[in-house]
């Protein structure tokens, strides 16, 4: 049974912040988080008039898309990928996204634009493990799901909500060192532990740590 697993794109694959925060520099002369609220929507109309603006964003850490790929390929993980991106000019977000993350080395992407709460998605997609770089979003998901999840938590771990730890979520400091637990992970499980882990999550009882 192969592991079905989630991952969020902006902030976790995609440098969304890098790049709001060039235009706002461009737009106002500050960071964009300086801004006041009349400027924070001045700079996402400025966004939403850019034709086909997700697929300009760079790669969080560069290449990691297309290991993603390749390590999901071996492993024979099913991957979807989730975001909120509203829409801009030009197609449609979820196309965008699929055109970027193939432009990336990922084909044929599963991409899910969607509102509202991860936990009650990866319920209703019996996800196994979600990977987000939001505390609030891993919350819901082992809150309200038999799933993971994993926080990429690039700051401070001074800053890191000690709720993410009480709450079993396993945290790392990149996409790169997430993947290398779960290769780890996964060379290391025998059939029988992998039958576990999944009767585990049928009847409740969730597993806390990827490794």
């Amino acid at each position: 049974m192969p592991l079905r697993i989630a991952f969020d794109i902006d902030g976790v694959l995609a440098d969304m912040d890098g790049e709001l925060a060039r235009r706002a520099r461009a737009l106002f002369g500050i960071a964009s988080t300086d801004q006041t609220r009349s400027q924070q929507r001045q700079l996402w109309t400025h966004i939403g008039a850019h034709c086909n603006f997700w697929e300009t964003l760079e790669e969080t850490e560069p290449g990691m898309v297309r290991r993603l790929a390749e390590v999901s390929r071996e492993r024979h993980w099913e991957i979807i990928f989730l975001t909120r991106r509203p829409p801009t000019a030009g197609v449609t977000a979820q196309l965008q996204t699929q055109r970027w993350l193939e432009a990336k080395g990922f084909s044929l992407p599963s991409v899910f634009v969607v509102p509202g709460s991860r936990g009650r998605i990866a319920a209703a997609l019996h996800l196994d493990l979600v990977i987000d770089d939001r505390p609030e979003n891993c919350h819901d998901v082992v809150i309200e799901s038999h799933a993971r999840a994993a926080l990429i938590w690039r700051g401070d771990q001074a800053s890191l909500p000690v709720s993410a730890r009480h709450l079993g979520i396993q945290v790392y400091e990149s996409v790169e060192q997430c993947l290398n637990a779960l290769s780890d992970e996964g060379r290391g499980g025998s059939l029988a532990a992998r039958i576990t882990t999944r009767v585990r999550r049928l009847l409740g009882l969730k597993q806390r740590t990827l490794a």
